[in-house]
């Protein structure tokens, strides 16, 4: 299918792989490559065409993951594609497709339950901030971490209901302060904070490795030991392994999120930079590597023109 882009967004893997910095840098993609894997827009045309009425026909409003998405049109799968919810822009939707299913679908594989409560590293980012809303959507208790106040007051506001300062020499006993001592039932993290974050985990507790966001390349080294001492649990979690091989996974878990973002449990998580045109693709990956971004950097292409142009013809060809 071939889709006009109206928005994409850029996130902390596309930057690591602008730096060569990504574990799977060489693994699965070699250069020339177009970065940029998550977008919002309209789709132009479908290959067999489809019927004027079907959820994916030209004209229909959709997001999506895919690699090459810093672009103004693109073509990709039918798998690549979910349809806008009608309350959501084009803005909106277009930084959720690889951060939601991935906060979500860990949280699931943790047996994560009502009560429990959940660590959240990187509280303010494009994954942290969807698993704060996961995990309260599911009725825990959450600590979220973030490197500033301003960040960890964009946490606050999406639902953690704790705080921590990870800059702080001590942040491990804040966590124990706010778990009365007891620790967390889970740990999600996605910067590469294992180590730390067994001081802080509940006996028998879980820790979904999500990323390392954090290291620059360079793997966390644990002491083992103290996974032991711990009875903890370490689980990693790749959402787009678990679509490769097993689709019919991720197709609950999308039919949850569905409803979720129906019920009005997920919000959309767009940081307030002011990004536009191909041209502001740079700077946007820049003020993501110096820590700036909280959320998702959308990048606004605004071809309203275009957009209107096709939805319009769709419109006729229905009424035909």
């Amino acid at each position: 299918m071939k889709a006009l882009v109206v928005d994409k967004f850029v996130n902390n893997y596309g930057e690591l792989k602008a730096r060569g910095k990504h574990q799977n840098n060489k693994s699965l993609h070699t250069p020339p490559f177009t970065l940029g894997s998550e977008f919002s827009g309209v789709i132009l045309s479908t290959n067999p065409p489809a019927l004027p009425l079907s959820s994916f026909a030209p004209g229909a409003r959709v997001y999506g993951s895919h690699l090459g998405a810093f672009a103004t049109h693109t073509y990709v799968p039918l798998s690549s594609f979910r349809k806008i919810p009608s309350s959501w822009s084009f803005q909106d939707a277009a930084g959720i497709s690889s951060t939601l299913p991935v906060s979500y679908g860990a949280l699931k594989r943790a047996s994560l339950e009502r009560g429990q409560s959940v660590l959240v590293h990187a509280g303010a980012g494009g994954l942290g901030l969807m698993a704060v809303q996961v995990a309260k959507a599911l009725g825990c208790n959450v600590v979220a971490t973030a490197s500033t106040a301003a960040k960890l007051a964009v946490a606050k506001k999406y639902g953690a209901d704790h705080l921590v300062n990870y800059s702080d020499a001590k942040w491990e006993e804040r966590v124990l302060e706010a778990t009365n001592g007891e620790g967390v039932d889970v740990v999600y993290d996605p910067v590469g904070l294992v180590d730390q974050s067994l001081r802080c985990l509940k006996h028998g507790g879980r820790i979904l490795l999500i990323g390392f966001a954090g290291r620059e390349g360079n793997m966390e080294k644990i002491a083992m030991n103290r996974v032991l001492l711990k009875q903890a649990v370490i689980i990693g979690y790749r959402y787009g392994e678990t679509h490769r091989r097993n689709p019919e996974e991720t197709r609950a878990i999308w039919e949850t999120l569905d409803s979720m973002i129906a019920q009005g449990d997920i919000k959309p998580t767009v940081y307030d930079g002011d990004f536009k045109g191909l041209e502001s693709i740079p700077r946007a990956v820049q003020e993501m590597a110096d820590r700036k971004v909280w959320g998702k950097a959308v990048i606004n292409l605004d071809d309203v023109d275009q957009v209107a142009k096709v939805r319009k013809k769709v419109d006729i060809r229905a009424n035909i």
